[in-house]
């Protein structure tokens, strides 16, 4: 807010505001009360597509002050709605409606229309609308003849849907309704032909049926089937790709600014090619762009200039690739830069309109003045137009106009109405405020909001027009506010607002008021308070008498707990009882209106003097129990209550026994204060009541009284109906209703029945009832297999029946499931990772409550395991109607088949077809490491395979360093050896070295798990001759002896000692204090140590997942677990059995640091997602 001071002077200073603006800021409150040119709020759709069936309503909506009059133009001349009795307009509005249902017909109505909206104030039109019919044409009769074609060859099946408005929708199905399957190898194309690049035997069938859906008018039409067979009597060569879609080597494509951008590639040859995207010079956007149609679509959405360029698409396959360059030239349609706004103006004023767009080409600029060109509306000297801006000088009041700024290129147009309104408008003032009251030396703001055209000057008086304000006193804002910087008492009183322009003047009387400060003129005190004792704080304050004030306590600046301890009494806070979480600091703060003040004092709290202690017990049970007021459905209990013995009673427990349901068993019946001696007693009928209390207190329980006299209740019909009513079949054609069975104490009456009712749902039919006693179990048979029930249970007696009861839905009986999953789809994520993919089957053919599905996988069968008769099938389950999920665990470079069944309440539906996929080649598994023969010089190496080579061997490496008397290691000395061999004699060593070898093998992929091992080299004959053999020296045998001697003396005194002195806890000791290194391995973990040849190495701790550095390599896929079906942490056979897998870890090479990678199972792959 600025600000701007008037200083003292010889001459009076009178304040003037006014704002140095081209254009008035109307208020909200005022816009619907002074004269303004239309405005149109809606209409209908550049393009407008409507349905034949339906009644045509083309919106045209404005605002303005008069409300504005409404005409239109069809074609480009004038509609006369009044003449056609089809059209009407809607009252206040120029919203028309074509009645196509009694008689008419939309094609009749096809055009441009255009609506205006006219005051005399101006006019505004709306946008160009284009009406026209939906259209949803049929196929054009044809002959098609059957196709024959050799396997392998290339296809296209053409569609070629009819021409519709808008657009049909194409999709392919065959005679059963069911969608084809499509792939990589089948797939549709933008057009609706169905390309084949390679057929199949599997593709054979009688009905390739193409549809076309309208969406408008929810039509479909479909073509003519067309017939395919497949021939195999001819091998065909596997061959190179080339394109189906599109031809040539090149292309142009043209897309619009903010459109969607499609191009397409589908590729024939054998086997099926491919298909990478690319641009040119730049990077795809990755935000903004996707793979669709198995990879041939590239889709990009929100197209900007920066997506024009070359495009590649590349399909290739093991016989070669070819590729296609689409060039995408992005135009646009005109778009806003600048859009003309609405100008409000007063008389002599000046201002601009201004209309910018851009576009591709660049948009002409075309301005017209109440729907009509410029260069022909009448010449108004005030306004002059350069090109994209209107520019106005001391503009009239006969100047107000609405202004259309048209935008267009050969792509479209925008068209914008911005009206100028010239305003001559007397001065408001629309302050509301008459009294404001401000605490004496702070700031006051007096606010004089105004509107007035043109902009009105302020004045400020203070009395009645006594004189103009003006000095170091006050201070005038521009918005026309009067601020006292120091607020006195003598600044109380009366001001005056003056609004003044050339049509006329409004004034405001406002009365400002200066109160008293509140100030606090006697403090609270600390306070230090025993535990348990009291405590109160005072806080006195003087506050202005006009206004109302109030005390609020808070301690540590929160607000006090509702605790009745605490008490207020004017100024004064007691608080008693009081505990360590009392302990703080207590502010008093006293509020007005306009102010506040507070003050604050600390309490603390320090353990009481021991009091002698007193002697308390558990009550005495209560006596002279009696019962009064006897009703049918109540009755009053009275008592004396027993001691207390020093503890005060809390509660009284009343406790009933029904002698004719359950004699001898008491219940609970209420709970009383402990200052009561009669409760009344809610009683059911048809129960021999006997009455007993106990007494409760801070030490425990009373014994329980005598017993009252009994009183036996009149029987009623039953208040309540059984609960838990279900309805579920345990067989396909039965319908099985169970309910909990009531207690003879609700059935409020001899002859306690169940009537169960039922009906299906949604049928037209009565209910059907029964009548049953002493069941709680009820099964209805010869129904439908899984459909929905009514089903009601309501208790009746010899007296007659309990409320209606409250419907409940059931099922009958479920069944197998019918159908098969459609669609099963795998993608390969990694080496031991796969994404499985399928259709959800119709619920109809659940016949059940879907539980969700079952995904079996098993390995394909080679030569080798060709002849097993049971064969490892593992299953993962995925709950509700889920359509993917993951699946762990698989091993590298493997063939695997699955299916995929749905599950219900019953069991498992058929299984789809099975998928064929296989896994990418791995690391290999551990290839361990042996000493076979030693020389002095050589060392004979032999290995075995890896038990899990995850691919094709590539080569063995072998790493070798000796290691000296002080452990220290020589450079490593690296091998490459055929992957062939097994065995290597490594020569030119030297004699009687240690040596240290670390050894792995390698697929393509990388190197797999390490195996180390530690030899030493034999010693040369002549060296050890000369050598002395230790064990055959006599003092060597005596000191042995010796050492034997003391061994056995020192067991028998500690046999001895443990004998005396009782059992000592060694298992406990060994409990707490066992080797992690040597404990056994749990049986359900399955994990195991690191395993190594050498001594030096010891294994990991029992469950470890990690290796020796504390990381984890995680595998390609940061899926979530909640893919891998749900609760399996395992792998299962057929019969459900875990199938538990392990595998070591290779040891970290202390040269060159390579990472250890584990052989791939079920649990290690889930442990990778951990």
């Amino acid at each position: 807010m600025q600000r701007k001071r008037l200083f003292p002077s010889r001459a009076s200073l009178v304040l003037v505001l006014c704002q140095v603006i081209t254009a008035l800021e109307v208020p909200l409150d005022l816009q619907d009360k002074l004269p303004q040119p239309p405005t149109i709020t809606q209409q209908s759709p550049k393009n407008y597509i409507v349905d034949p069936r339906e009644n045509i309503v083309i919106r045209c909506e404005a605002k303005g002050k008069p409300p504005p009059s409404f005409t239109w133009t069809r074609n480009g001349t004038h509609f006369d709605t009044e003449k056609d009795p089809l059209v009407t307009m809607k009252p206040n509005s120029g919203t028309l409606e074509i009645n196509i249902m009694n008689g008419g017909k939309a094609e009749t109505y096809e055009g441009e229309y255009q609506c205006t909206a006219k005051n005399d104030r101006g006019t505004a039109v709306s946008n160009v609308i284009f009406i026209r019919q939906s259209r949803s044409p049929l196929w054009t009769k044809e002959k098609i003849e059957p196709i024959v074609i050799q396997q392998g060859m290339p296809l296209v099946l053409p569609c070629k849907p009819p021409k519709g408005l808008p657009p049909p929708i194409i999709f392919w199905m065959d005679n059963f309704f069911q969608r084809l399957p499509q792939n990589g190898r089948i797939s549709q194309g933008l057009n609706g032909d169905l390309y084949f690049s390679n057929v199949q035997p599997e593709d054979t069938r009688d009905f390739y049926i193409c549809y076309a859906r309208f969406n408008l008018t929810q039509t479909i039409h479909q073509k003519q089937p067309i017939s395919l067979k497949v021939l195999t009597n001819s091998p065909v060569d596997n061959r190179p790709p080339t394109f189906l879609m599109p031809s040539g080597h090149t292309s142009n494509k043209t897309v619009l600014k903010d459109e969607v951008l499609l191009l397409e590639c589908i590729a024939e040859g054998l086997p099926t090619p491919e298909i990478r995207w690319n641009k040119e010079g730049a990077e795809l956007p990755s935000n903004r762009v996707f793979y669709e149609n198995f990879n041939k679509t590239l889709k990009i959405i929100g197209v900007s200039e920066a997506d024009a360029g070359r495009y590649r698409c590349t399909a290739q396959n093991n016989r070669g690739s070819i590729h296609h360059v689409t060039t995408v030239i992005v135009k646009a349609a005109p778009y806003w830069i600048t859009k003309p706004e609405n100008l409000v103006l007063s008389p002599g004023d000046d201002g601009t309109l201004i209309c910018r767009a851009h576009g591709n080409p660049a948009p002409t600029i075309t301005w017209l003045i109440n729907g009509v060109a410029v260069e022909l509306a009448p010449n108004d000297p005030s306004r002059v137009v350069d090109g994209d801006t209107v520019i106005f000088t001391r503009v009239h009041e006969q100047a107000s106009a609405v202004f259309q700024c048209n935008a267009s290129n050969i792509y479209g147009y925008v068209l914008a109405n911005a009206f100028v309104n010239v305003l001559a408008e007397r001065p408001r003032i629309l302050s509301s405020q008459k009294v404001y009251q401000v605490i004496a030396n702070r700031p006051a703001l007096l606010h004089c909001k105004s509107f007035g055209s043109p902009v009105p000057n302020i004045e400020w008086f203070k009395g009645v027009q006594s004189s103009v304000l003006h000095g170091n006193d006050y201070t005038f804002h521009n918005n026309g506010t009067l601020e006292v910087p120091v607020a006195q008492k003598d600044s109380s009183g009366t001001y005056t607002c003056v609004a003044r322009n050339k049509l006329g003047t409004d004034q405001k009387i406002i009365k400002l008021e200066v109160k008293d400060p509140t100030m606090i003129i006697s403090q609270p005190e600390y306070r230090v308070v025993q535990r348990y004792g009291s405590a109160s704080f005072q806080c006195k304050f003087k506050h202005d008498p006009t206004l109302a004030a109030e005390v609020m306590w808070l301690r540590n600046n929160s607000e006090l707990p509702m605790d009745e301890r605490y008490t207020f009494e004017k100024e004064r806070l007691t608080i008693k009882n009081i505990t360590e979480k009392d302990k703080g600091t207590y502010t008093c703060m006293a509020n007005t209106t306009l102010d506040s003040a507070s003050a604050s004092a600390e309490l603390n709290v320090v353990e009481p003097t021991q009091p002698p202690p007193v002697k308390t017990d558990r009550p005495d049970p209560p006596f002279d129990l009696e019962l009064t007021d006897r009703l049918d459905r109540s009755v009053q209990l009275s008592w004396v209550p027993g001691d207390d013995n020093n503890s005060p009673i809390t509660e009284f427990i009343i406790e009933y026994e029904d002698a004719i349901h359950q004699p001898g068993v008491w219940h609970v019946h209420s709970k009383v204060s402990g200052t009561q001696a009669t409760a009344t007693l809610t009683l059911s009928p048809f129960v021999n009541y006997s009455f007993r209390v106990i007494a409760v207190n801070e030490i425990g329980y009373s014994d329980h009284s005598e017993s009252s006299e009994r009183y036996m209740t009149k029987v009623a019909e039953p208040d309540t109906n059984p609960s838990g009513i279900r309805g579920l079949g345990s067989e396909p054609d039965n319908l099985v209703i169970t309910w909990k069975p009531m207690k003879g104490f609700d059935s409020n009456g001899p002859g306690l029945q169940y009537k169960v009712s039922w009906r299906q749902k949604d049928v037209d039919e009565d209910w059907t009832s029964v009548t049953v006693a002493n069941v709680s179990k009820y099964i209805v048979s010869g129904t439908p297999t899984f459909v929905p029930y009514e089903i009601k249970v309501q208790a009746l007696n010899d007296l007659g029946y309990a409320p209606e009861p409250a419907v409940v839905i059931g099922h009958s009986g479920e069944d197998l499931p019918m159908a098969a999953p459609d669609n099963v789809e795998v993608e390969v994520i990694n080496t031991t990772l796969a994404k499985v993919r399928w259709d959800p089957v119709l619920l109809m053919s659940v016949r059940g409550h879907l539980h969700g599905y079952r995904v079996y996988y098993w390995k394909a069968q080679n030569i080798t395991n060709r002849n097993r008769r049971h064969i490892e099938k593992w299953m993962l389950p995925f709950n509700g109607n889920k359509t993917h999920g993951m699946l762990p665990g698989l091993q590298p470079n493997t063939n695997y088949f699955l299916n995929v069944r749905v599950v219900n309440g019953k069991g498992e539906g058929p299984s789809s077809k099975d998928k064929y996929f296989e896994t990418p080649e791995g690391v290999p598994s551990v290839a361990f490491l042996h000493i076979s023969h030693r020389t002095p010089d050589s060392l004979t190496l032999t290995w075995s395979p890896p038990a899990h080579p995850n691919g094709v061997l590539t080569q063995y490496t072998l790493k070798y360093q000796s290691i000296n008397a002080t452990h220290e290691l020589s450079p490593p000395v690296e091998i490459t050896i055929l992957p062939n061999e097994t065995s290597y004699i490594l020569a030119n060593l030297v004699q009687n070295t240690r040596y240290k070898f670390y050894f792995y093998a390698h697929t393509a992929v990388g190197p797999g798990s390490q195996s180390t091992q530690e030899a030493i080299t034999a010693m040369d004959e002549a060296m050890a001759s000369r050598q002395v053999d230790i064990a055959t020296q006599g003092w060597f045998i005596g000191l042995m002896c010796a050492v034997a001697l003391l061994i056995l003396v020192l067991l028998i005194v500690c046999f001895i000692r443990r004998n005396k002195g009782g059992k000592y806890p060694v298992k406990e000791k060994e409990d707490a204090h066992a080797d992690p290194e040597i404990q056994p391995m749990k049986e359900d973990d399955g994990t195991f140590g690191e395993y190594s040849d050498a001594e030096d190495h010891k294994p990991l701790k029992k469950g470890s997942r990690t290796p020796s550095d504390r990381t984890v390599k995680k595998e390609d896929s940061d899926d979530s677990l909640v893919d891998y079906g749900e609760g399996v942490n395992g792998q299962f056979n057929e019969d459900g059995s875990f199938i538990g897998q392990y595998s070591g870890k290779k040891e970290k090479e202390p040269v060159e640091g390579n990472e250890s990678s584990e052989a791939p199972s079920p649990v290690n792959a889930m442990n990778s997602f951990v």
